[in-house]
């Protein structure tokens, strides 16, 4: 069989299977990469998350990860939902976690396309990933034209903007490879100015992680230091202002994945209901949610920060007690 037949039939497959689109990119080492991720961590972009300082060799390396690797397989699946909750008060969830966790949703379709590929095409040596492995997966969404990295460092596809999660396949077959798209971010800085935070470089292209709204309110394990009070736009968990800002987004449509939609009462809920929540109501809405990652008290610890006039010296870390 033919590299470009195998790209055909997997391509298809993808699809039928929910995945909004399919890249193929050749398994090999990222060295431009390996030395902007160097200069990234020594600045300390990185803030808390040491993890990202660990496996360096397995991050630049796909076939460090996959032995005999030749190829990378890129997927996106679309969780755009242009419902809002309806307090404009209530702090603000990003949609990417209004329901299940990604995590699961996406690795069990990952993993019914690697079996079917198995079925196809004999014994496979490959492995899947989605956000929770040592891959720079968006620079392989580039090379397997997926779109271009813009300007707020996220994928952006020409057809449907960027609300996609990305997922990749690593193994040892061999495909017909696509080609990078060019960079339409052209002049426009309107993430860049939109940042309430001003996490990213005013030229763009660059993060600065630990000014992020997304890790002070997730990866952060400390109380949110007092130079963001008044800066977090409202957002208690994640943050969506720099793609909702994104003129490509325009072009983004619903998702059709029943697990992304939100619990019933999610959306609906006020301010003062947030800032009353118990576990239990934390437990009924999250019970499958990617909010989990925070946790009932990192949640509390988030509204806290937003509607408090400043944060208590004696105020419990959440995680003390992990």
């Amino acid at each position: 069989m033919t590299a470009e037949r195998r790209a055909e039939l997997v391509r298809t497959e993808a699809q039928r299977l929910g995945f909004s689109f399919i890249g193929f990119a050749r398994a090999q080492r990222l060295d431009d990469e390996a030395r902007r991720l160097e200069a990234w961590l020594r600045q300390g972009a990185h803030g808390q998350m040491s993890y990202m300082e660990n496996y360096f060799d397995l991050r630049i390396d796909p076939t460090q990860l996959v032995p005999g690797a030749k190829s990378i397989i890129c997927l996106a699946y679309n969780y755009f939902n242009p419902e809002k909750q309806r307090d404009p008060q209530a702090p603000k969830i990003s949609q990417y976690a209004y329901g299940e966790d990604y995590h699961y949703v996406v690795k069990k379709r990952l993993k019914a396309l690697l079996a079917y590929m198995q079925e196809q095409f004999g014994s496979i040596n490959g492995r899947c990933f989605v956000d929770s492995a040592p891959v720079l997966e968006r620079e392989w969404a580039r090379r397997a034209g997926l779109g271009w990295n813009g300007r707020h460092t996220l994928t952006i596809h020409p057809k449907f903007g960027s609300f996609f999660f990305l997922a990749e396949i690593i193994c040892d077959l061999e495909f017909a490879y696509d080609t990078p798209l060019r960079d339409y971010c052209g002049t426009c800085r309107r993430c860049i100015d939109a940042c309430p935070t001003q996490a990213i470089h005013p030229n763009g292209y660059w993060l600065d992680a630990s000014k992020c709204i997304s890790y002070l309110t997730i990866e952060l394990r400390s109380e949110i230091p007092e130079d963001f009070r008044g800066k977090m736009d409202n957002w208690m968990f994640g943050c969506d202002v720099c793609q909702d800002v994104c003129p490509w987004n325009r072009f983004a449509r619903r998702h059709r994945e029943p697990a992304f939609e939100p619990h019933p009462d999610l959306l609906a809920m006020t301010q003062r209901e947030w800032l009353d929540i118990s576990e239990e109501v934390f437990q009924k809405l999250f019970q499958k949610s990617a909010v989990k990652r925070a946790k009932f008290q990192g949640l509390k610890r988030n509204i806290r920060f937003l509607f408090s006039k400043k944060t208590s010296p004696a105020a419990e870390n959440p995680w003390q007690k992990e």
